[in-house]
């Protein structure tokens, strides 16, 4: 690979950590307001739920923020996520080496459905958001064939253990930890720097030697595995299987992966800005909540708050381009 696809890395860093401190000082801005209304929220049993709260959600954009780097889209998240709840509660696994199994098995299916939307996507050159509304689709049916009305139960181990704390922290805050380390180790690798090439300037990453095809399928794969990341924590979260699970994630996920400043066309933005724009749009379901807002409401304030983010955000970039001119 040349050193043009290295150097192009530059500028979406710069603004990849632009969006960072954005969504972070929102979210801190959501937290203190939470906080004033709220004085127990800074006890440790009122973190870990909170935690707790925004990790299936922030495994989800994590997952999406992977696809709409490569300029793609990703609807199959419903899916994977309602195919993998029902499974834990299905066919619950006890113990330690149980809820180890019942997380490799929703890795592998999340994997199989992130490779197959890959395969459609980067070697049939299917359009990413008809291919994976196919799969979407595929994947609900298998759902409602394996769990056909809310119920069942998730172990009790991973109900009971992966919502406890560990050391006074969340463990559900430790997953999501590992994730976003083992994210700022990938996107420093040529796979990472070659999905932001892509989504920058497809031809122009193909023409420095980026294998365009592979790094689109692999980035497919990575979002699959954290979706079904995503449907194992929130099985532990809800301790009940639901084939429409992962309805309510989808739309929110696009919502975070705007929010944390991840370019929709590519090329810019990345995994831990998206988590913290899940992390706000879950802390403003609690501050409305607390609030007394009715949660008929509760769209209409995250659409507003996001608005408001992109656009402040666009201010930024035109002020900031304005003064390299």
């Amino acid at each position: 690979m040349s050193g043009s696809v290295y150097s192009g890395n530059r500028r979406p860093l710069a603004s990849y950590i632009k969006g960072s401190v954005l969504i972070c000082i929102l979210y801190f801005l959501l937290y203190a307001a939470y906080v004033a209304q709220q004085p127990r929220a800074l006890n440790a049993g009122a973190i870990a739920n909170l935690v707790n709260n925004t990790v299936p959600l922030a495994l989800a954009a994590g997952g999406q923020a992977f696809v709409v780097i490569v300029k793609g889209f990703d609807l199959s998240l419903a899916g994977v996520v309602s195919v993998t709840n029902v499974v834990m509660a299905v066919y619950p696994l006890e113990g330690p080496g149980g809820a180890f199994a019942s997380l490799i098995i929703c890795l592998a299916i999340g994997a199989v459905v992130g490779a197959i939307n890959g395969w459609l996507v980067a070697y049939l050159r299917i359009q990413s958001i008809a291919a994976t509304l196919a799969t979407m689709i595929v994947c609900k049916g298998v759902a409602l064939v394996i769990l056909d009305a809310p119920g069942g139960s998730v172990a009790e181990w991973v109900s009971d253990e992966l919502t406890d704390r560990l050391f006074n922290l969340p463990v559900s805050g430790m997953i999501l930890a590992l994730v976003v380390v083992v994210w700022l180790l990938v996107r420093r690798t040529d796979l990472g720097i070659s999905m932001y090439a892509i989504g920058a300037d497809e031809t122009a990453a193909a023409l420095s030697g980026v294998n365009v095809r592979w790094v689109r399928f692999m980035a497919f794969v990575s979002a699959g595995m954290l979706f079904g990341l995503a449907g194992f924590m929130l099985s532990a979260q809800t301790a009940t299987g639901s084939p429409t699970a992962g309805d309510p994630l989808l739309m929110l996920s696009f919502a975070a992966v705007a929010l944390g400043g991840t370019s929709l066309s590519g090329g810019k933005g990345g995994l831990f800005a998206s988590i913290v724009g899940a992390a706000t749009l879950t802390l403003l379901q609690k501050l409305l909540f607390s609030s007394g807002v009715s949660s008929f409401y509760t769209g209409i304030f995250q659409g507003a708050v996001l608005i408001l983010a992109v656009v402040f955000s666009g201010l930024l970039s035109h002020f900031a381009i304005g003064r390299k001119a």
